[in-house]
């Protein structure tokens, strides 16, 4: 432990989630100083569509465990 979920709209490469999952493993080794080999990373895409719902439930309801906000609204990405 711990486990870190990313999760994001669909379009990335294998490649680019690999790297992303462990460049953000060694910031979180970094800032607590846990072992890595106690670090999971799992990456989640999703569409603009299923990003709403996602978006409400582990964004918008969860307030109280919200450490860093996104400064945009999910809706927008329904326009493109």
């Amino acid at each position: 432990m711990p486990h870190i979920s990313i999760k994001m709209l669909k379009g990335r490469t294998d490649e680019q989630k690999k790297m992303a999952a462990d460049k953000v493993a060694e910031a979180l080794y970094e800032a607590i100083g846990c072992s890595k080999d106690h670090i999971s990373v799992t990456v989640e895409d999703y569409t603009p569509e299923e990003w709403q719902d996602v978006f409400a439930a582990d964004v918008t309801a969860k307030q109280d465990k919200l450490f860093r906000k996104a400064n945009y609204d999910p809706r927008d990405l329904l326009k493109k």
